[in-house]
């Protein structure tokens, strides 16, 4: 069965970094583009990532395009983001995901979320 566990969620100041990882399991990690997707407080499921199984292709929203970056160790089976230049626009719930397809934003999996606060 599907698991997607993600941690490195904290409280950070505005302009500050953060890196969030996914641990996978249950499933042939290497062979699946993941995605990172947030909620915020009182909105909908927001896309930010999407990286192809190998690690060579990204995809990003306007919303974090320059600021975030999506990476992957296979050998480790974990999903990374950097997070750098955050804003408290991007207080969230982060949630990364396993995705159908690289080039869609249809998700088949999902972990619990990891809380990223950004306030000074």
């Amino acid at each position: 069965q599907v698991q997607l566990v993600e941690s490195g969620g904290a409280l950070v100041q505005p302009g500050g970094s953060l890196r969030l990882s996914c641990a996978a399991s249950g499933f042939t990690f290497s062979s699946n583009a993941m995605s990172w997707v947030r909620q915020a407080p009182g909105k909908g499921l927001e896309w930010l990532s999407t990286i192809n199984s190998g690690g060579g292709g990204t995809r990003y929203a306007n919303s974090v395009k320059g600021r975030f970056t999506i990476s992957r160790d296979n050998a480790k089976n974990t999903l990374y983001l950097q997070m750098n230049s955050l804003k408290p626009d991007d207080t969230a719930v982060y949630y990364c995901a396993k995705s159908v397809s690289f080039n869609g934003n249809t998700l088949d999996a999902r972990g619990q979320g990891t809380l990223v606060t950004v306030s000074s």
